[in-house]
């Protein structure tokens, strides 16, 4: 990219600042949080529920976090242990999208709907996957998704019949985009090959990724079972989080699905949502190499208290996976990944890093609370252990914030449809001017 050489860049900073004192007097409400850190009420939703403390009296008290899709609680869909009869995911998808748990036969079209549809249109892997490609997999992504916008022949079509079958087919295809994105990535930018499997029909979204992206295509039950866990818990979490509320903003101006779509997953790459997940992966490969005895408690908090005063990793003070915008007590995301990837690792090589990971979540708080002199709870969220977990089933870090977008895909749609049918306004806040208006339009002085 070309420089510009007129001094477009000198004082950037300067131009752009608004006085930190002005957002007080005007009482905005930055991030759409209130001082508590609640969230402003923008809507309503019957998707999800993500519940991390109460209100008493006013006040913003922790509780136990509880997460439920459309009224029922995560821990129970995903408490199914047959693999062989039941792909959760898949489950959890009708329930996202069509409001009940599917029967065997329901579920059985909906899964069928999906496998049909992994097909991509023709010539689109080597014009629109391998040409130009760009060097991140997220950026791939929402390019794909804008890219079958001109392969729709009815892509401004916003009938319901439309809007799902977009939706079905996103969900189907993304997975196969990215495992193919993410080699055409490997091949571009770092020599390696480009590895080109065929989607086997019939399995599940789980399996097909896990199928596409090892060269033998082997896997075991456990390891796809796994997977699809992750899929489930990265498949919804409410309307306020901000890729959602892009779908929704982005939605509420009646745009075409694909635009919508490929929205979400712009604001989703952002370090401060989806793409956190790098900096939990980060800052728990400096704590590998700085902590010499990964299950010895006292050398653990030593070197957590470091970090939180600024003086290791990357001086930012935050331990990367701890604190969530709703959960206090609890997220329940955490306990579920934690808890099956423990049985996952038992007689592997992975369970010293899991124990670490489980000394991190539990003296964080105290050491956080010790140097900051305060009693903030402060909990351990996914992307504690959800790196953990894609790293232990062999999957590059590259395609983490990616499989997110591949499951989020189906909340995504879920709010799309709620917000046209039940939106019907443009999502338009105010902005106040900074400016004070005197110094603009001074009083009106007669003669």
């Amino acid at each position: 990219m070309q420089e510009t050489k007129l001094d477009l860049y000198k004082d950037f900073y300067e131009i752009n600042a608004i006085d930190p004192e002005l957002f007080e007097r005007f009482e905005v409400k930055r991030g759409l949080r209130n001082h508590d850190g609640t969230g402003v009420m923008a809507g309503l939703t019957n998707i999800a529920n993500v519940h991390g403390y109460i209100v008493i009296d006013g006040e913003k008290c922790p509780d136990e976090g509880r997460l439920f899709y459309r009224g029922h609680d995560i821990c129970d869909l995903v408490s199914a242990d047959d693999v062989t009869k039941r792909w959760n995911f898949e489950e959890i998808a009708y329930l996202l999208l069509m409001g009940k748990l599917p029967n065997t036969e329901e579920l059985e079209a909906l899964v069928g709907c999906i496998d049909a549809q992994r097909e991509l249109p023709d010539g689109f892997t080597p014009s629109l996957i391998m040409k130009d490609t760009p060097s991140d997999l997220m950026n791939l992504l929402a390019r794909s998704v804008l890219l079958l916008y001109s392969t729709d022949p009815n892509a401004e079509d916003r009938s319901p019949k439309h809007e799902i079958d977009t939706a079905l087919s996103l969900i189907s295809r993304i997975p196969r985009i990215m495992v193919l994105g993410y080699f055409a990535i490997q091949a571009r930018y770092k020599g390696d090959s480009m590895i080109m499997h065929r989607f086997i029909p019939g399995q599940s979204t789980a399996e097909t990724i896990l199928s596409m992206l090892r060269p033998n295509r082997e896997f075991s039950a456990d390891e796809a079972r796994m997977l699809d866990i992750m899929l489930c818990l990265h498949a919804e979490h409410g309307g306020g989080n901000n890729s959602t509320f892009t779908m929704r903003t982005i939605t509420s101006s009646d745009t075409d699905a694909y635009s919508a779509y490929s929205a979400a997953i712009g604001s989703l790459k952002g370090l401060r949502h989806g793409g956190a997940n790098h900096q939990v992966l980060a800052m728990q490969r400096n704590i590998k190499e700085n902590v010499k005895n990964w299950s010895n408690e006292g050398e653990v908090a030593d070197y957590l208290e470091k970090i939180v005063r600024k003086e290791a990793f990357d001086r930012t003070g935050l331990i990367y996976g701890m604190g969530h915008a709703v959960y206090t007590l609890s997220d329940p995301r955490t306990a579920i990944c934690r808890d099956n990837a423990t049985r996952l690792v038992q007689g592997t090589e992975f369970e010293a890093e899991l124990h670490l990971l489980q000394l991190i979540e539990q003296l964080s708080p105290e050491v956080f609370n010790k140097v900051k002199g305060g009693n903030k709870s402060l909990c351990a969220n996914v992307d504690m252990y959800s790196g953990f977990v894609y790293t232990m089933l062999g999957i590059p870090e590259e395609l983490i914030t990616p499989l997110f977008a591949s499951a989020r895909m189906v909340g995504w749609a879920a709010h799309r449809f709620e917000e046209i049918v039940s939106g019907k306004r443009i999502i338009r806040p105010a902005y106040k001017s900074a400016v004070i208006e005197e110094s603009i339009c001074p009083p009106y002085q007669s003669d």
